[in-house]
């Protein structure tokens, strides 16, 4: 999990090692002093960790230090839940356009972290032009994704997993 921010009030150190809004050094200075001198620049005290002492904390821009909790909050929510997988269908005999619209509809899902499952269904001897036409979206999706699974090609269908890369 993402280390919590303390802002402003929240810092309860008595000394505090300061870094400017343009990441110069202002050295150790009280806190009192730190919070009158972001105040003064109207500007948000932030300090990462508190593990060493004095605890190392920077000017942030009023409101930047917020959103960039936020973000990391939100991006630590992401990584904790596994990505879904959605199920995307295609047939052996796929027309051009509809192969792009599966193409963009599969990186999109992928772009948002969720794992996709191509089913191709086949019949009789279609098996071999499935298995290329699965070959080819892992070929044209290796920007967004990598394969989780081999072709997998049992009698009624030939399915692949893709992984978000």
């Amino acid at each position: 999990m993402a280390s919590k921010l303390l802002m402003n009030e929240q810092i309860k150190s008595s000394e505090v090692l300061l870094t400017g809004l343009n990441g110069e050094s202002l050295g150790v200075l009280s806190r009192a002093e730190a919070l009158a001198t972001a105040k003064e620049l109207k500007a948000d005290l932030v300090c990462n960790s508190l593990m060493s002492s004095p605890p190392p904390c920077k000017l942030v821009s009023r409101g930047a230090a917020k959103a960039e909790r936020d973000r990391e909050s939100k991006e630590a929510r992401l990584k904790e839940q596994p990505g879904k997988v959605k199920e995307l269908r295609l047939t052996p005999d796929i027309e051009e356009h509809d192969y792009d619209t599966k193409l963009r509809q599969a990186a999109k899902l992928l772009e948002a972290g969720n794992r996709v499952l191509f089913v191709v269904r086949v019949s009789g001897k279609e098996g071999a032009k499935a298995k290329s036409l699965l070959e080819r979206m892992i070929a044209d999706l290796a920007g967004s994704g990598k394969k989780a699974t081999g072709i997998q090609l049992s009698g009624k269908q030939a399915a692949v997993e893709m992984l978000p890369a």
